[in-house]
């Protein structure tokens, strides 16, 4: 949901299916005042979710933002849904901070990852 310099970049990892991601795909307004504090309590809220498995973010340079969360089962997924917290960060969301919204909800049944073996010639091996 955030953009975190010091976060190590690398995507969420593949799970072993059946899992679900909630994929939020977002225009924000021009006013932004509060949007990076709420965002910042809702990255850390969702991590006590029961079945949440992890999140990734990106933005692009026009200003379309998605965030996929990948949840376990369906029950933690709507615990997220459901949580008080969070619908009032919707209902602001929608007031305030988004031009637009999409969100998408699916069950994954194929996942796979891949990871590069660091070069051990590289100079910034260890």
């Amino acid at each position: 949901m955030s953009d975190h310099a010091e976060a190590p970049v690398a995507p969420v990892e593949a799970y072993e299916p059946p899992y679900y991601v909630a994929v939020f795909t977002t225009v924000r307004t021009q006013d932004q005042s509060g949007y990076s504090e709420t965002n910042a309590r809702m990255e850390d809220l969702v991590k006590d979710i029961p079945g949440f498995l992890g999140m990734d973010h990106a933005q692009t340079p026009g200003g379309l933002g998605i965030t996929v969360g990948y949840f376990r089962d369906a029950d933690a997924l709507t615990r997220w849904r459901t949580d008080a917290e969070h619908r009032a960060a919707q209902q602001r969301g929608r007031a305030e901070w988004y031009q637009s919204y999409t969100l998408h909800v699916a069950k994954v049944e194929r996942s796979h990852g891949f990871t590069r073996a660091e070069d051990p010639q590289s100079p910034t091996a260890d």
